[in-house]
């Protein structure tokens, strides 16, 4: 006589969630969402206006 294996046991399903997607924050909704490094002193500020100068500024 076989006996049948026991089915693992499932793992839950996410929860469906009905909020208002607006109302949570994005990335985008912050400053480092739009690429800005955080807080640094006057030679960072430096160092980084001259890595995104373009190149007819010079």
């Amino acid at each position: 006589m076989s006996t049948a294996p026991e089915p693992e046991p499932r793992a839950p399903r996410p929860a469906l969630v009905f909020d208002d997607p607006l109302d949570q924050q994005t990335s985008d909704d912050t400053d480092r969402g739009w690429g800005d490094r955080p807080e640094g002193d006057s030679a960072a500020d430096l160092k980084r206006f001259l890595d995104e100068k373009p190149p007819h500024h010079l």
